[in-house]
């Protein structure tokens, strides 16, 4: 059965936007991968790298090509939720008042070094990120559709950072790891970055992104692929039952029901990205290290045993039962 036109004009459009950011950013396959997969999905993505790995111009050179509102703000000890959201401003000539929106109100919303913040800015962060609003004085303002937030932390400085809130980090979609370039990824860096600039050309405007996002709600996901993000999700809460009998004791919390529908709206992001209209398992097992690997919390025996969040995603991996690859016949039936 051919793939539908619209999945065929999805995929090769995202693959354009893709071509066009990679133009500028070197490397980083799987990073540009899962950025692509939030951006489609419509979830948020928790980045984490050492600085100078092209975080910051990742989702900038994004913002340009989807034509997007691009906003970053960078997270300070001293920042306050109004720095965020916005506020309300008094004038002395007319005695009103006017309202202010703050950053958040873009497309694309990149939060540098969000653990610098403290509990009532990533509160005020929180929901934005789950309601796609923010509440100004009584009153509610609805942020820009499409609204993806890209958030990065230092994962080797830890002076001056408040730990993330589990409900807050629970928001992201996913979670990514980026890591250095290789040597020649570093050079033609070099070459770019001190040579002419380079001008991306926009692919497609905000109404065309919310469309495909759209779209990819209606890629179709078997119920055996289903159940298969549910027993995945399972496994890291009580792994015992699922014949992880070494992990009792080792997890103090496991992923939450986010988790299970991340899986699920990620692999039809990853399917659509791939040129299919249905999901298949290799789309979630892809997938499933960056989705559970933030939701996982270790016990002290666990960290103790050495162990880490995505040695116990492996071991879920290797042992839960994936199901038998859905046909796209399956869904005509």
């Amino acid at each position: 059965m051919s793939i539908p036109s619209t999945a065929e004009h999805t995929a090769l459009t995202m693959e354009r936007i893709l071509y066009e950011v990679k133009r500028v950013v070197v490397g980083q396959d799987r990073f540009l991968e899962r950025v692509m997969v939030a951006t489609l999905a419509g979830g948020h993505l928790l980045v984490e790298g050492v600085p100078g790995l092209a975080k910051t111009l990742t989702i900038k050179t994004l913002a340009e090509v989807i034509q997007g509102a691009f906003k970053r703000i960078q997270f300070t000890p001293d920042l306050v939720p109004a720095d965020l959201v916005g506020t309300r401003l008094y004038h002395p000539g007319t005695g009103e008042f006017s309202t202010s929106l703050g950053p958040v109100f873009a497309n694309l919303l990149l939060a540098d070094e969000i653990n610098r913040a403290p509990a009532k800015v990533q509160s005020a962060l929180l929901e934005v990120m789950q309601e796609r609003q923010v509440t100004i004085a009584g009153q509610t303002h609805r942020v820009p559709h499409p609204f993806v937030v890209m958030a990065t932390q230092n994962p080797i400085e830890t002076e001056g950072t408040y730990p993330l809130p589990e409900a807050q980090v629970d928001r992201f979609m996913m979670k990514v790891l980026v890591d250095y370039p290789t040597d020649e990824e570093e050079a033609v860096i070099v070459e770019r970055v001190t040579g002419p600039a380079v001008q991306v050309q926009a692919v497609v405007s905000t109404d065309e992104l919310a469309a495909m996002q759209r779209h990819c709600r209606e890629v179709y996901v078997d119920p055996a692929l289903v159940h298969y993000a549910v027993r995945l999700v399972s496994a890291t809460r009580h792994p015992a039952r699922h014949g992880l009998a070494p992990l009792e004791g080792c997890i103090t919390y496991g992923a939450s029901p986010r988790a299970t529908i991340a899986l699920v709206e990620g692999a039809r992001a990853l399917a659509l990205m791939r040129g299919r209209s249905y999901a298949l398992v290799a789309d979630m097992s892809d997938i499933a290290a960056d989705v559970l690997r933030h939701r996982v919390l270790l016990s002290y025996e666990g960290l103790s045993r050495g162990l880490s969040p995505e040695a116990v995603v492996d071991q879920v991996l290797a042992q839960v039962a994936a199901p038998a690859q859905p046909l796209q016949t399956q869904r005509a039936a």
